[in-house]
């Protein structure tokens, strides 16, 4: 039931003695000052540049509710919003359109698929670039809510002229404190054209904001839903990250006062010359800093963290019980395609294999397969030693950092993480052969998802045949058994802190499954945030 107007002032504005109570001027000045926080919140967005990830899971049409993907796409860019957005793509894996064009999703003929372009997806982190005042739209309170721990007033909102194309229709979520928008549901006016033109097309979607400081909340998650028509049925995800982020700054080094010796602190009996090994040692270590240092730069490896140091715990065990003579630490890609892969002595693992991973014997089996080509002592490429080899923009980084493994490498790493992972403490090794059974039963509906950008394919044919003696050690993989959780969702693991790339484990409930569809190995599934502040309330 919706609040009466004279409820919903008396809640919002109280007034001073004295003065007469105008319910109706009190719903003003609240719409106003949303429609001003919304203004204030576009400028600071136009200031940056922040990286925007879309990955898209088609259904076949006539297939029912439990329909699997058949089909997937993946986009990832950069955007800055001006008078319209802009984007710059760094990875497109796609159908490739029937004919170039700017629009941001256009249906191709029957005989041809949809083509999705990637800038119309970031549009929907912010509801009308140039419109949103009382004046383009309406609005009509509906109830108070929460989103975690933040209350909210929710609206719904629809422009005043349905016939003008591209204009938010749907609900939005007002935070009580500052008045600042925190999600928004809905979809885009369509554009009229004549009957069986190609036509741009908007799609329905729940885009989710968080608070990054005080009165500042970023766009930071989007869900997108299509039942099918003339836009095939499909789900996605897009993720938005790297606003402000601050690598290690040596700036401090320059300000702070060091007080040193005259003469210099020398240890007189240390030697001083240095060996060819220790060199060459010296020198891989340099190419590893430098490689490590932009991929952070770009906004492409997550800070170290809490997540780390889990990861880094299991690395200890496999090399501790292996009795491996290494040393080796991870690092996050904060990216959704499934990979790994070693630079030197660091092991980086992308987000996406992180949150479908089932458990920890998976995990360790992903781990010990990159600690293999350590313990081998397989070399990383020394040319990143060259500082100037790593000056490169985010799309030319893309395009020269990759991190494969030859065949024979790869041969050599995979019997030795038979070696390690009989020697370790994680024995379910039946779990882990049932994640990669998952991976190969998907190798050919979600070729994008299993791509990698810049390492290893996890799920090639190659990989998978190494890794054979997992495979049938484990049993038979049954997807109608509740009990055999091959793989999970994306997004069940790692949350990412959008303005500072942070990364943390997400804590959930603990749920019962009711049915073998509610398992979605791999699977895009709705956003649904908690909402907390930064500040503490006053």
């Amino acid at each position: 039931m919706k609040l009466p107007m004279v409820v919903l002032a008396s809640v919002l504005a109280v007034p001073m003695a004295g003065q007469p109570s105008n319910p109706a001027a009190a719903v003003d000045r609240l719409l106003d000052h949303v429609v001003e926080r919304e203004k204030a919140f576009l400028e600071a967005i136009r200031k940056r540049a922040p990286i925007v990830e879309t990955y898209i899971q088609e259904m076949p049409t006539s297939g029912g509710d439990d329909a699997r993907p058949n089909k997937d796409h993946y986009f990832l860019g950069r955007f800055r919003l001006g008078e319209a957005v802009g984007y710059e793509a760094l990875v497109e894996r796609t159908d490739p359109p029937p004919q170039k064009t700017n629009s941001r999703f256009r249906p191709s003929p029957k005989s041809q698929p949809m083509t999705f372009l990637p800038r119309g997806f970031a549009q929907m982190a912010v509801i009308d670039l140039r419109d949103f005042n009382r004046q383009t739209y309406g609005f009509e309170y509906m109830r108070r809510e929460f989103l975690g721990d933040v209350r909210c007033l929710v609206f719904d909102v629809a422009p005043r002229n349905r016939q003008q194309p591209g204009k938010f229709v749907g609900r939005i979520w007002v935070e009580d404190r500052d008045d600042s928008i925190v999600r928004f549901n809905g979809t885009y006016t369509q554009t009229p054209t004549p009957k069986g033109a190609l036509s741009e097309l908007y799609f329905h979607f729940d885009s989710w904001r968080v608070n990054v400081g005080p009165a500042q909340w970023a766009p930071a998650q989007i869900y997108i839903e299509e039942e099918g028509g003339v836009a095939p049925r499909f789900k996605a995800q897009t993720r938005i990250w790297d606003y402000a982020a601050t690598p290690t700054s040596k700036l401090d080094e320059l300000t702070s006062i060091l007080v040193e010796n005259q003469s210099g602190v020398r240890d007189q009996t240390a030697l001083q010359d240095i060996s060819p090994l220790e060199s060459q040692r010296s020198w891989e270590r340099q190419a590893e800093e430098n490689i490590i240092s932009r991929l952070e730069k770009g906004g492409l490896l997550a800070p170290p963290g809490a997540v780390d140091e889990v990861l880094n715990t299991v690395v200890n065990n496999l090399i501790v019980s292996g009795n491996l003579n290494v040393e080796a630490h991870c690092r996050v890609l904060l990216t959704t395609p499934i990979e790994t892969f070693p630079i030197g002595h660091t092991i980086v693992i992308s987000r996406g294999l992180i949150d479908v991973l089932p458990d920890e014997t998976s995990l360790a089996l992903v781990l010990a397969d990159e600690l293999s080509h350590i313990a081998l002592g397989h070399p990383t490429r020394t040319q990143f030693a060259f500082h100037n080899q790593t000056m490169l923009s985010d799309a030319e980084l893309l395009q020269r950092f990759h991190f494969e493994r030859s065949p024979q490498e790869m041969l050599a790493a995979g019997n030795k993480t038979l070696e390690i992972m009989r020697a370790s403490p994680y024995q379910k090794v039946p779990n882990a052969g049932l994640f990669l059974q998952a991976l190969a039963s998907r190798a050919s509906a979600l070729p994008r998802l299993l791509e990698a950008n810049l390492g290893n394919q996890v799920a090639n044919a190659d990989a998978l045949a190494r890794l054979a003696g997992f495979i049938t050690s484990a049993p038979p993989l049954e997807e109608d058994k509740l009990e055999q959780i091959a793989a999970l969702p994306l997004g069940s693991r790692v949350k990412v802190d959008p303005w500072s790339n942070q990364i943390s484990l997400v804590k959930t409930r603990p749920l019962s499954l009711l049915s073998a569809r509610e398992k979605m190995p791999f699977e895009v599934t709705p956003f649904v945030l908690y909402l907390t502040r930064v500040d503490p309330a006053p």
